[in-house]
């Protein structure tokens, strides 16, 4: 979510004019930020030399140093970057090897560890090779990423919401120690989920000192059977995340007792509850439990949310300091009361003021999603201001109402309609409504059942001459079609622009999908 253009101008294997000629008009070109172990031992011994903390390990000293203010003093660190991909629909070629090699000529730094193979017994040979080389390397790895090369075959392929289906990571074996588990502890996050955290014995892994590692839930607790006192097996999960992966039996000491799972909220000491189905313990104290008022507050403030210039701290510190109880207490909020908070200033006071006052304009599914509703997230956020329009709809909706919407399963509905139930959730809608903030969905965002596009699916591909890409997609979404990324049978229309991807094309043929200009497109909306 931070804007780090201007940092990642200043390191020097990222070309700031392309070379070479052959290159689309419009491209995109991925990868990674990294620095080399070189450059991370010299940065730590001149922080040394000015009595300042050591990182950690250079992948906390690259994240860190993008986020730094001052591209001059980003300028200094040792950053490096390899990019591993090329995006167009106008490529030179129609595999992401070759387009790789051509990036290099166009003055971008390509991994000379690329390699093309021809079946999956050298798959295996480059991770073998590379599982024992990759300690010569001059930057840290955890894995081999492989990657299908054609890109027709590509699309094939496809996506799921989050990873492509043509590419797959495989991760080395993670650094393991072993170190004594001291106690367990429970933490209670902003769903109410209670997770158990081990506290350890402070033991070096993967260039970081590990105190405490997660426990998941009940269920990996008893297939661990660990306990307080025994000497624990401790991996990072991706080279991130400690978990405990194992116990070492053989030195329990004999009275050593089972661990019983926590009963009550360690935090409010309600009564916990395990969802049947469901792996983790929750508390059901959404309004009252501290951990959970605060991180509904963080998730209020953010970004997808009501995108409201605050801090995750700053929203913890109002709480503590008795300033807001729940969400609505932000829009009551005066510039004298932030001026008592240690480091707020005139100017930082009436930024803060003015970003709550603009979030009041904020779409209704947002307002929806930020509210934090126990599976609620934006997806089902809109479908469901779709489908009732305003909060005052949705909060009378009953259950079977609730279930027959498309997308709307019996968890989603039961959560809704308790949520709605509470009478602290009440109040805070009648906060939120008093205040001003956007209680119902703007004509504009809402599909429309009856058009000519309802219940249609479109591709967009290629360039405008009317509308940009993103005015599209939201005009198909309101005349009730669905926008895709990629074409399949199930696909109604190629909406097709200047220099519209010749794959695409083709495979519209392939697949007899009826190809639209944009003026087809402007007589289909008009009816």
């Amino acid at each position: 979510g931070d804007n780090v253009t201007n940092n990642v101008k200043t390191i020097r294997s990222i070309p700031l004019k392309l070379k070479g000629k052959g290159y689309p008009r419009d491209f995109y070109v991925r990868g990674e930020i990294y620095m080399p172990h070189a450059g991370f031992a010299r940065l730590n011994e001149e922080r040394k030399g000015r009595d300042e903390q050591a990182f950690a390990n250079p992948r906390n000293a690259a994240s860190g140093t993008l986020k730094l203010q001052n591209p001059a003093e980003v300028a200094k660190r040792p950053l490096e970057c390899y990019l591993y991909a090329v995006l167009s629909e106008h490529l030179p070629h129609p595999t992401h090897f070759d387009n790789l090699q051509e990036a290099k000529q166009w003055g971008f730094r390509i991994p000379d560890h690329v390699k093309k193979v021809s079946d999956i017994n050298e798959v295996f040979e480059f991770i073998s090779h590379w599982d024992n080389a990759r300690k010569d390397l001059p930057f840290d790895i955890d894995g081999v990423v492989i990657k299908v090369n054609d890109y027709k075959q590509q699309q094939k392929l496809g996506y799921t919401a989050k990873t492509p289906r043509w590419a797959i990571s495989y991760k080395f074996k993670a650094e393991k120690a072993s170190t004594v588990l001291e106690s367990i502890d429970y933490q209670v996050g902003r769903t109410g989920a209670i997770t158990p955290v081990a506290n350890l014995q402070p033991v070096l892994l993967a260039g970081t000192t590990v105190k405490r590692a997660s426990l998941h839930n009940q269920d990996q607790m008893e297939i661990l059977d660990v306990r307080p006192a025994d000497v624990v097996y401790v991996e990072k999960g991706g080279e991130i995340i400690p978990k405990i992966v194992g116990v070492d039996k053989s030195a329990r000491k004999k009275e050593s007792q089972p661990v019983n799972f926590a009963e009550h909220c360690p935090e409010c000491g309600t009564n916990l509850v395990k969802i049947s189905g469901e792996a983790r313990h929750f508390c059901p104290n959404q309004t009252g439990c501290p951990p959970q008022i605060i991180g509904k507050l963080e998730h209020f403030v953010s970004r997808k949310a009501m995108d409201i210039g605050m801090a995750e701290a700053t929203a913890a510190q109002l709480y503590k300091e008795g300033m807001v109880k729940d969400v609505g207490d932000f829009y009551y909020l005066k510039k004298e009361d932030l001026l008592k908070l240690e480091r707020f200033a005139d100017k930082s006071a009436d930024n803060l003021v003015k970003s709550i006052e603009n979030s009041m304009n904020v779409a209704f599914p947002r307002v929806l999603y930020a509210l934090g509703i126990r599976f609620v997230g934006e997806t089902v956020s809109k479908t469901l201001a779709r489908a009732f329009k305003s909060m005052d709809n949705l909060s009378a909706a009953t259950y079977d109402e609730l279930i027959a919407v498309d997308e709307v399963g019996e968890r989603i509905a039961q959560s809704v309609k308790d949520y709605f139930e509470n009478e602290r959730s009440v109040d805070i809608i009648n906060k939120l409504k008093k205040a001003g903030v956007n209680m119902q969905i703007a004509p504009e965002e809402i599909p429309s059942d009856n058009g000519k596009l309802s219940g249609k699916t479109i591709v967009i591909s290629g360039t405008f001459d009317n509308y940009s890409r993103t005015e599209l997609k939201n005009l198909i979404e309101k005349n009730g079609a669905r926008n895709a990324g990629s074409l399949s049978g199930s696909t109604d229309y190629l909406l097709a622009g200047s220099n519209a991807g010749p794959a695409k094309l083709n495979k519209a043929k392939e697949l007899d999908v009826d190809v639209i200009s944009e003026k087809d497109f402007e007589n289909l909306i008009a009816g």
